[in-house]
């Protein structure tokens, strides 16, 4: 037996940064979670996508040991968020829609107070603030009291105040809220750049471009429960079927539509160009470039139609709406 397969035997299970089973929050008759069974690994960003009032919010403070669980159970960083909620809240750094900011400090002063919270040293402390403003564009402002910030640069010092003490776990909901595009890209870039071996994140948002662009996988959540979890690309395979091909010539296609092999699904076309769908491309394509060819047919492009997050949500909405 090889020393990686005796080592897969003895080692014990390693959870996942994140995981959840069954997890449910009921207020009064309000079911606002229920039921959700998420996994989130190392060095993996999930986005929690859903409409306001889907349940999010709530997902998320259970995670961060701020509710109790109704039903089911939520481990973070391998702590019970139950049990040892402690724990868990030193080990994660969460940014909520509401910031608690103390609107008389100053952004040294605040994140000063926060490194006092979670026992760092004072001198770390006062480095890694320095690093944090600088790396989103507050260092300019340090003079000024946090009363006088506007949304968004309130916004970013909760996310310096959330990477303070360098968590393994980020919890961070609706990141980009109130800011303008320069910023909201800034802080975009920089999730990515926490993404590590070891780091969890998990977005909340309803802005799908965010979630495009963020995620390694998106789970998007109706009602409280999650209706469809997957990468974009399985989502895509899942909810809007086998990928759509444009094919585009030179001239006029006129007769060479009829050089297409059968089977095909022909979506739209025009004068020099035709969409298709095959649940085959790399089969089909070759096919179809070597038949024009022969034909004469010059051809431009055979690409691939982008589809987006948008449309797959767009379809979970509609079929879950229509059950």
């Amino acid at each position: 037996m090889s020393g990686d397969a005796l080592a897969a035997i003895i080692l014990p299970y390693m959870p996942a940064p994140i995981e959840t089973h069954n997890l449910t929050k009921q207020f009064g008759d309000l079911v606002a979670v229920d039921d959700v069974s998420l996994r989130v690994e190392g060095g993996e960003i999930l986005a929690l996508l859903g409409p306001n009032g889907a349940g999010k919010t709530t997902t998320i403070r259970m995670l961060a040991s701020i509710l109790r669980p109704t039903q089911g159970w939520a481990r973070v960083a391998g702590f019970d968020t139950a049990v040892d909620a402690a724990e868990v809240r030193h080990r994660i750094g969460l940014l909520t829609e509401h910031h608690g900011l103390y609107t008389r400090m100053k952004s040294q002063e605040y994140l000063a107070f926060f490194g006092a919270i979670y026992g760092l040293d004072p001198l770390h402390t006062a480095q890694r603030a320095d690093e944090l403003l600088d790396r989103f564009g507050l260092s300019d402002v340090t003079n000024q009291r946090l009363g006088q910030y506007s949304k968004g640069m309130r916004q970013k010092l909760a996310m310096a105040r959330a990477l303070l003490h360098d968590p393994e776990v980020l919890l961070l909901d609706e990141p980009t809220s109130s800011m303008d595009p320069e910023s909201a890209r800034m802080v975009r870039e920089s999730i990515l750049g926490l993404r590590s071996g070891n780091r969890a994140i998990v977005v909340c948002t309803h802005n799908l471009h965010e979630a495009e662009v963020l995620a390694d996988r998106i789970a998007i959540i109706r009602q409280g429960s999650i209706v469809a979890q997957g990468t974009v690309s399985q989502l895509v395979q899942d909810y809007l079927g086998s990928p759509i091909m444009e094919l585009k010539v030179a001239g006029r296609l006129d007769g060479a539509v009829g050089l297409l092999p059968q089977g095909i699904h022909i979506r739209e076309r025009g004068d020099d160009w035709i969409r298709f769908q095959t649940p085959d491309p790399e089969q089909v394509n070759p096919q179809i470039i070597e038949s024009m060819a022969a034909a004469g047919v010059r051809i431009i492009t055979l690409s691939e139609v982008k589809r987006s997050l948008e449309e797959v949500y767009l379809s979970v909405m509609e079929r879950e709406a229509g059950e």
